[in-house]
């Protein structure tokens, strides 16, 4: 037996925006290393609230978080490039971010299709 879900216009609204969120992270990760990802980032923010209790909150707190990660982890690249020594590592972490957040991107986009909500 097949359970369909069905979703009232308000929620699938915020389903949609979430999509379309990904999307913008992605499309700034992809060609701007996510230096313009601060304008899908102010709308979650703004629009999180709007989906108290409901498994799209949980991507609006995936986003946000993959957001401040990566922030971080791209800082201390940055702290390390300044040094010589530290220039391997700098590349180091910077891939390693990179990936993450790309696995993080990716993993949210595919639960959010699934609507499954994102672990906490």
């Amino acid at each position: 037996m097949v359970q369909e879900l069905v979703f009232d216009p308000k929620l699938q609204s915020a389903k949609n925006l979430a999509w379309w969120l990904y999307l913008a992270h992605a499309a700034s990760f992809l060609f701007s290393l996510g230096i313009f990802s601060w304008i899908p980032l102010i709308i979650n923010y703004i629009k999180r609230p709007d989906t108290a209790g409901t498994f799209v909150y949980s991507h609006h707190s995936w986003q946000i978080r993959s957001f401040w990660w990566y922030f971080f982890w791209m800082f201390i690249g940055a702290t390390l490039f300044v040094t010589v020594v530290g220039i391997p590592f700098a590349w180091l972490v910077w891939s390693a971010a990179w990936i993450w957040k790309a696995y993080r991107l990716l993993k949210g986009l595919l639960d959010l299709n699934d609507n499954k909500a994102m672990p906490a």
